[in-house]
C-alpha cells in the first residue's frame, strides 16, 4: 500500500456551503487535506477546487466516489495520474539586517523569486513554483529567521490538450 500525494481537481457549482461540504467529507472519512485552493473556473457559475491529499490508489478511488455523491460536484479529475503542471505561491517574511541582504538576494535570484517589500530589518520574498521548490527556498531562508510564512496551496492542470 503506497501512500503518495495526489492532486484532485473538483469542478463544483459556485454555491455557499460547497467548500464546507467537500472539506467535511474528507474530515468525516479521516482523510487529511494537505492543501486546497478554490477559484472561478472557465465556466460561469462553476468553481474549481484543487485538493492535495495523501493516500494509496484505493483511498483515492474512494474519495472520488464519495465526492460524486455530493450534489454540487460536477466533475472530479485525479490530476496526479497524468502529466500535470502544479504551482504554489509563498510569501516569506525574512529577518534581514542590511549586512545580510546581499546574501539573501543571492538566494532570491537563484530561485527566480522576487523581493516584494523591504522594511528596516525584514523583507518579504515572493516565490512561485512546485511544492519542492517552495520547500527548498524556505529551508535556505530559515537560518536568517523566518518571521512569517503564507502559502497558497497547490493549483494544477493537466498538461497539453486534455
Amino acid at each position: 500500500m503506497m501512500m503518495k500525494s495526489h492532486a484532485i481537481s473538483v469542478l463544483v457549482n459556485d454555491q455557499p456551503g460547497v467548500l464546507q461540504r467537500v472539506s467535511g467529507l474528507f474530515g468525516r472519512r479521516g482523510f487529511n487535506i494537505e492543501s486546497i485552493t478554490v477559484g472561478q473556473s472557465e465556466e460561469m457559475g462553476l468553481s474549481r477546487m484543487v485538493i492535495v491529499t495523501q493516500g494509496d490508489d484505493k483511498t483515492l478511488e474512494q474519495i472520488e466516489k464519495q465526492l460524486y455523491k455530493l450534489i454540487d460536484v460536477i466533475k472530479v479529475v485525479n490530476l496526479s495520474s497524468k502529466p500535470m503542471v502544479g504551482r504554489e505561491l509563498a510569501l516569506i517574511k525574512v529577518k534581514s539586517e542590511p549586512a545580510e541582504r546581499p546574501e539573501i538576494m543571492g538566494v532570491v535570484e537563484t530561485f527566480r523569486a522576487a523581493v516584494v517589500d523591504i522594511g528596516t530589518n525584514s523583507m518579504i520574498v515572493q516565490v512561485v513554483g512546485d511544492t519542492d521548490k517552495i520547500n527548498a527556498m524556505i529551508e535556505l531562508l530559515h537560518p536568517y529567521g523566518i518571521r512569517e510564512l503564507s502559502r497558497t496551496g497547490v493549483t494544477a492542470m493537466i498538461r497539453g490538450n486534455a
